[in-house]
């Protein structure tokens, strides 16, 4: 089982470079962060988990120019957005960012997406909350188009394009995997419909979230093998490590809290024997 990383990165914490080389000389096969691209000051969305949002979700660094530099000095790190939300981009500008980070990563990006949880920053950027997923979904198939079709087109209800140029394409091949980033009955849909990864929190039910992904791979011939589960929750139990192993996932993530250097190189240490119990699972 690979073990990765996601942090909320901002600018009193570690800087991207020391942290990447860290991570990949600790042994985590990979490092995620996550996307706001601002936080409505209303407030009127509530933050899903209750009380007050922690002011890393406006604080963070916009992701791609991030991951640019954590890829730049390092080898073997996959990077990713955990999650990139999709709807606030313009799908052809968004595949040729993706494309780009993973040609000049050398095809190790990880392409972590979902809707988004704020309705007024949706809003700004004129999706409405109910249309959200129906929107993600367009943007992806025609973000596939753009990364695998020399003259790729797309003609949907939220996007339509006729025949586009988009360099350069991806060096992953036939494009970077698509983890779809949600925990829901509806996201183990989407995932099998047009994923290639499922990118949940550990909740309650992932058992139950689990079996259905096996079962509908089944029942609509979608190779089940093909589908990678990186977990966000990253316990340091080796019979819990045991048991997702079993249930098929393939990658658990760690959160590591936005500290400064020291505090962050500290952390990586400590949680090293998270890599080596996970490694021969």
């Amino acid at each position: 089982m690979k073990v990765g990383i996601s942090t909320f990165p901002t600018t009193y914490a570690i800087a991207p470079t020391v942290l990447a080389r860290a991570a990949e000389e600790s042994g985590f096969d990979s490092l995620f962060v996550v996307e706001h691209t601002h936080i409505p000051a209303s407030r009127r969305t509530p933050y899903p988990p209750g009380g007050e949002l922690p002011s890393v979700y406006w604080e963070s660094y916009e992701p791609f120019t991030y991951l640019a530099q954590a890829a730049a000095v390092t080898e073997r790190l996959k990077v990713g957005t955990g999650i990139c939300l999709v709807p606030e981009h313009h799908p052809i500008a968004l595949a040729k960012r993706v494309a780009s980070l993973d040609a000049l990563s050398n095809g190790r990006f990880l392409f972590g997406v979902g809707a988004g949880w704020n309705a007024e920053e949706l809003e700004n950027h004129g999706i409405a909350f109910n249309d959200r997923w129906r929107v993600l979904e367009e943007h992806v198939r025609a973000m596939k188009a753009c990364w695998t079709e020399k003259d790729a087109e797309f003609h949907g209800r939220f996007v339509d394009f006729d025949p586009v140029w988009v360099e350069p394409k991806p060096v992953h091949k036939p494009h970077p995997p698509v983890l779809i980033g949600a925990a829901s009955k509806w996201a183990i849909e989407r995932v099998v419909d047009f994923g290639d990864g499922w990118l949940p929190i550990l909740v309650p039910d992932f058992a139950e979230r689990m079996r259905q992904l096996d079962t509908l791979c089944e029942t609509r011939h979608r190779d089940r093998t093909s589908i990678e589960v990186s977990v966000f929750g990253a316990p340091n139990d080796r019979p819990l490590l045991e048991s997702l192993a079993a249930m098929g996932v393939d990658r658990v993530i760690a959160l590591l809290p936005t500290l400064g250097e020291a505090e962050s190189l500290a952390w990586l240490d400590a949680n090293a024997s998270l890599v080596e119990s996970a490694r021969d699972l």
